[in-house]
């Protein structure tokens, strides 16, 4: 009765019911115990008075509303966590389906920016475009299968940021100077794919001058579960304000509020000819 009427929208016809089941109850019960539980006695003496026969009609009735009040609310409890269990997959699907909507942003911009790269070499060095296509497929590879996972090592990740700063220096004017330091990484680390790329990509992309001298310094360190990844560059101020490409830091900083909530710092900051990025990101829950 309660999947039927009171949780199908015909609460009318529940109540009416069961105000009838309450009567038949009433009248049952009253005949199979010949009424004595109205009257106890003992030896044919009362054992209590009874001032009123509504005291003993509220002594039988009540039992009876009260489970019918706890199946209703078991009822409606266990509809309420089917529906809460409902929302919360379909919140998660919806998450699932944002983050790979950004994942797949970062993909095809990558390409771009690479290809672009490339492009510049065929001309110049053909030996160097063809050695940086070596490298392009590479890194594809793993954009297009370890890219796809949730997370990965970051062990791979820092190699395919190797391979990155590789292939872009091909063609960086001599005035740059650069300088990286990542460390050796001999624990398990999983991190989500492509979240380090994006601060290389820009520091490259705004922090060189074609005449004056330019510098790009990279720093990744590890402590206490907590990942400190720093990428300080050059600003030209004649050159304009250093925005991002479009989805650089945007994606990066949606990306990490639905992978890592709560979890993460992320900080820009540009002062003294100086531009600089830096993550604080916290791997382990």
């Amino acid at each position: 009765m309660v999947d039927r009427f009171f949780l199908g929208d015909k609460k009318v016809i529940f109540y009416g019911l069961n105000i009838l089941l309450i009567v038949l109850l009433y009248v049952l019960i009253g005949y199979l115990v010949d009424f004595t539980i109205f009257h106890p006695s003992h030896n044919g003496q009362p054992i209590r008075e009874i001032r009123s026969g509504a005291m003993t009609t509220v002594q039988v009735i009540l039992p009876i509303i009260l489970g019918i009040g706890m199946c209703v609310g078991l009822k409606v409890s266990t509809q309420f966590h089917k529906q809460q269990l409902l929302l919360q997959e379909v919140k998660q699907t919806q998450l699932n389906a944002e983050i790979k909507y950004l994942k797949y942003q970062v993909q095809p911009h990558f390409l771009f920016n690479t290809l672009n790269n490339i492009y510049a070499l065929v001309d110049e060095s053909p030996n160097m475009a063809k050695q940086s296509i070596h490298t392009m497929s590479k890194m594809m590879r793993y954009v297009l299968h370890e890219a796809s996972n949730h997370k990965v090592s970051i062990v791979k990740e820092l190699e395919f940021l190797e391979r990155y700063i590789a292939l872009i220096q091909l063609r960086v004017p001599s005035n740059l100077t650069l300088e990286k330091n990542f460390p050796i990484i001999n624990q398990p680390i999983q991190i989500a794919p492509l979240i380090l790329i994006t601060f290389i990509e820009n520091a490259f992309k705004h922090g060189i001058d074609a005449i004056k001298k330019s510098y790009i310094k990279i720093d990744l360190e590890i402590e206490n579960h907590h990942i400190s990844y720093t990428v300080v560059n050059s600003y030209f101020p004649e050159k304009g304000t250093i925005t991002d490409s479009g989805i650089g830091l945007d994606n990066l900083k949606k990306r990490l509020e639905l992978l890592y909530p709560n979890r993460f710092s992320l900080h820009i900051t540009q002062e003294n000819n100086a531009y600089m990025a830096q993550l604080i990101l916290k791997y382990k829950e």
